[in-house]
């Protein structure tokens, strides 16, 4: 039996998810270096006159905040309590504050903290072969859909729930994850390679199988994870273990699809938008063919007619000096 090195907090009930808090250290620095980083950056854009979206600063920022809600709020006290709690957050962690972090834009205004050595280095490593091959889809695919597999079907979940440790590694590592993809698609910030944003579309369909696939398992699965711990726990109040699993699993498909739908539809307007622009783009250049095909035709017929009157009047052939000169004019007669 795995020791429980966790104190009972109160009955849960929904008001304490915004009352009770319980501190994340690491997470707690992290916003902290994070949004102090973002701002100063936007600090020396602005000096320089570079115009910054207001929402970009405003979708970072809710991503910082909500990242600490969520492992500091009743979310982190009790998330070794109930498997339901862990799936919100999990959820939350991978898919929701990435995209709210990617939003903003962070590489190019972290990148204002290097100076000029610094960008141009920053951008040579993100156009390198390792970036590319982290931005790689099917890379990135990877890194969004197999997390919650390993975080549930591992080890790692029993240690997230038994050691501080492990229970920071899933806080942190989740939304790195979910960075690594959301970034690469978004394609707000430079990025080694440019894909169409179809990719992400097709992409987020198969996360949404994936997560499909996991809720099943653990809906209508007969087997509890780790039940040594929630026998050890013997929780006085709330739900069964069972139960419990069951509704996590509801969790990890239904807020999983809805998380995913904001991004689909920033997709989907990214490829109307770039669509638009390449049909402007031929548009342009279909124009220019026309007015340089016109100007030929009108300098083939300038041609055309300088020919036909040069044939049609034949050059006089030149008279002798002295039948120009008016010296001698006269003289010889016409």
């Amino acid at each position: 039996m795995v020791g429980v090195k966790y104190g009972m907090p109160p009955e849960w009930m929904p008001s304490r998810v915004f009352t009770e808090w319980q501190p994340e250290p690491v997470v707690t620095l992290l916003a902290v270096l994070g949004l102090a980083g973002y701002l100063t950056g936007l600090v020396r854009m602005r000096r320089r006159g570079e115009a910054w979206a207001p929402g970009r600063t405003g979708a970072f920022v809710a991503g910082v905040l909500l990242w600490v809600f969520t492992v500091s709020s009743g979310l982190g006290v009790y998330e070794r309590m109930f498997f339901t709690d862990r799936a919100v957050q999990a959820v939350v962690l991978l898919m929701v504050v990435p995209l709210l972090l990617a939003m903003g834009a962070p590489v190019t205004v972290f990148a204002e903290l290097l100076g000029a050595g610094g960008r141009a280095r920053l951008l040579a490593a993100l156009r390198g072969r390792v970036s590319k091959v982290l931005m790689f889809p099917l890379v990135s695919t990877v890194l969004l859909v197999v997390p919650p597999w390993l975080l549930f079907f591992t080890g790692w979940y029993r240690l997230s729930l038994t050691t501080d440790l492990w229970n920071v590694v899933f806080h942190v590592s989740f939304v790195l994850f979910g960075l690594a993809y959301f970034w690469p698609r978004l394609q707000l910030d430079p990025v080694g390679k440019h894909y169409h944003p179809m990719i992400g579309v097709v992409i987020t369909v198969v996360e949404v199988i994936f997560d499909a696939a996991l809720g099943f398992v653990l809906v209508f699965g007969s087997h509890v994870l780790v039940p040594d711990y929630w026998a050890q726990l013997a929780r006085p109040w709330g739900m069964s273990p069972e139960l419990d699993q069951a509704w996590g699993g509801a969790v990890l498909w239904g807020l999983g699809d809805i998380a995913g739908l904001p991004f689909m539809v920033a997709l989907i307007v990214r490829v109307i938008r770039e669509e638009r622009a390449r049909t402007a783009q031929v548009d342009r250049e279909l124009d220019a063919q026309e007015v340089a095909q016109v100007t030929a035709a009108a300098v083939a017929v300038t041609e055309n007619a300088v020919t036909e009157q040069a044939v049609a009047e034949p050059e006089q052939p030149e008279r002798p000096w002295w039948e120009t000169d008016p010296r001698f004019a006269g003289r010889y007669g016409k």
